[in-house]
């Protein structure tokens, strides 16, 4: 389609929120949409005209595709947890892993000289995350800027480790999915079930 298709303001302006609705649409577990139909309840309800199918019916329709989507999210959410649990049984084999009563996993990188902090304190970290598939998901590291933040305020698998960390030392941590975001996730980011890798920096005690 030319770049030059919609000149006026009111017709880009148009054509960005269908833009906006259909990356919505794009990105919703539900992919079978029938953009003709999409297009037609747009301007049935724009021209406030009678709906073209009944409330009885429409209800019906999205308590199938509900319980379709709620299936699948189900299924994503199994196959999740199974993977975590595989890539963890088969990682507590290595000899360089420590795995503790909680589940939680760690591999010591660097050893340092400093203090350990409590369940009170605030840190600095340096830290980089990602998935079991190597996939990144947040790395202050690579922002260039470490992160400030109370012990007692992250996921329960970081609560554990900096306790366990001297000031200097770098571990790199191995979160079963419960004590990282649970079965909910956080935000869209982290999928529900993830078992999370975490290497971890403890640059210094805060206070």
């Amino acid at each position: 389609m030319s770049e030059n298709t919609f000149e006026t303001i009111e017709q880009r302006v148009s054509y960005g929120v269908g833009r906006q609705l259909g990356d919505q649409l794009r990105n919703n577990p539900f992919k079978e949409f029938d953009v003709s139909a999409v297009q037609a309840g747009l301007a049935d309800a724009i021209a406030n005209s009678a709906s073209q199918v009944s409330d009885e019916d429409l209800n019906a329709a999205f308590s199938v595709v509900s319980k379709k989507m709620q299936e699948l999210e189900q299924a994503a959410a199994k196959e999740m947890s199974a993977e975590g649990e595989k890539f963890l049984a088969d990682n507590a084999k290595r000899d360089e892993v420590t795995v503790t009563e909680s589940g939680l996993q760690y591999e010591v990188l660097a050893t340092g000289d400093g203090e350990k902090p409590t369940a009170a304190s605030t840190v600095r970290t340096h830290y980089h995350g990602t998935f079991i598939n190597g996939d990144i998901f947040d790395s202050s590291v690579d922002r260039g800027q470490p992160a400030e933040f109370p012990i007692g305020g992250v996921i329960p698998g970081w609560t554990e480790a900096l306790q366990l960390m001297t000031e200097g030392s770098k571990w790199r941590l191995y979160v079963p999915y419960h004590l990282a975001y649970g079965e909910q996730g956080s935000q869209g980011a982290i999928p529900p079930y993830s078992t999370l890798v975490f290497e971890v920096e403890l640059l210094a005690i805060v206070s």
